[in-house]
């Protein structure tokens, strides 16, 4: 059925002493109602999800009695199937009637704008007295109109309570979920009130534990560890400069381990990976350094090879070696002077 074909129970119901356009209106109220309180800004948006979903449900009752909805809408909300092939195919489908819909609306809209123009145009050559313009509106168009703009809402009650539907399932599982947490959040607070209670406990502790001499502040990661594993004292002298992370208890930062039983509680906070050797800073001072050294070598090379010494000793290695060549290509010219060419071979030539 599509949305500008009226039913034959509707359109019987239209010619009844209801009169003329008083019914759709009234359809279409719940709608509107529905529509406007889903905008409704309040705290318990359940509450809001019930009413708009109870006012659109009364709109499509009102359309099944009218025989405006259509059949496929009403079997499958009557079957709730949960198949997506199912669901999407009716979302096409009612997609599809809400566009239709809206092209007939539009269709209707400047239908009415022509004809509108037209009665102006005319109403100045042959004035129409007043009362007859509505008496020249089509009452099969405006009846057309009517159930076109129901069919649009009822696609979009649909598409409402299908949102609607979800939100609220949302929402009741997140208030559920925060229901139980509420005994999540009691268990918390006791976890923070011991903590705390630890806390003080060794506040306390680092404040009446005994020492003489105070000793210089743990000031490298790895001598920290030293110090808390018993491998070296907090008195020694050293010669980092970088702060580290201080782990264990408070005693240990302004005094020595007083007991074993500190010692033993050092040890249990510690963290979990090695410790740093040095800090980026100190990586960085040392990689620079590096650096420098390189540059200065260089510098040196170069300045070493465009020296003037350098070059004097390069001129006179080569004017060495120019010598030594002119000497060895006279020698070589000598020994072909004393020895030419085929001299010792006369006996083995046929004149000889």
């Amino acid at each position: 059925m599509g949305p500008s074909e009226p039913s034959s129970g509707f359109a019987a119901k239209w010619h009844t002493d209801i009169g003329y356009g008083r019914e759709p209106i009234r359809s279409l109220v719940p709608f509107y109602l529905g529509e406007l309180t889903e905008k409704l800004a309040k705290e318990d948006r359940i509450e809001i999800l019930k009413m708009s979903r109870v006012q659109l449900k009364e709109f499509i009752s009102i359309c099944e009695a009218l025989e405006l909805v259509p059949k496929e809408e009403i079997e499958f909300s009557k079957t709730g199937s949960t198949d997506l092939a199912a669901a999407r195919a009716k979302k096409i489908a009612r997609f599809k009637r809400q566009k239709a819909a809206e092209a007939k609306l539009q269709e209707i809209k400047e239908r009415k704008e022509r004809r509108g123009r037209s009665l102006r145009a005319s109403a100045l050559s042959a004035p129409i007295e007043a009362g007859e313009e509505d008496l020249l509106d089509d009452d099969g168009e405006e009846r057309e109109a009517w159930i076109t703009s129901i069919s649009l809402a009822i696609c979009k009650a649909f598409d409402l309570l299908d949102m609607l539907k979800k939100e609220e399932e949302m929402l009741v599982a997140v208030k559920e979920k925060s229901s139980q947490a509420g005994n999540d959040d009691f268990a918390r607070e006791v976890l923070d009130e011991r903590t705390q209670k630890a806390e003080m406990w060794h506040k306390t502790a680092a404040s009446r534990a005994p020492f003489l001499k105070p000793s210089q502040p743990i000031t490298c990661a790895t001598f920290a560890q030293d110090v808390i594993e018993g491998r070296a004292k907090a008195s020694e002298v050293h010669e980092h400069k970088h702060q580290p992370l201080i782990f264990g208890p408070a005693s240990l930062i302004g005094g020595k381990l007083s007991s074993e039983r500190e010692r033993m509680a050092a040890q249990v906070f510690q963290p979990g990976y090695r410790l740093p050797t040095m800090s980026i800073e100190e990586a960085g001072l040392r990689e620079m350094e590096i650096m420098n050294k390189w540059q200065e070598r260089n510098t040196k090379l170069m300045e070493e090879a465009n020296s003037s010494w350098h070059k004097d000793r390069n001129r006179r290695e080569n004017d060495d070696d120019d010598d030594e060549a002119q000497e060895k290509a006279r020698a070589w010219d000598d020994w072909k002077d004393d020895h030419p060419r085929g001299a010792g071979n006369k006996k083995l030539t046929p004149c000889g």
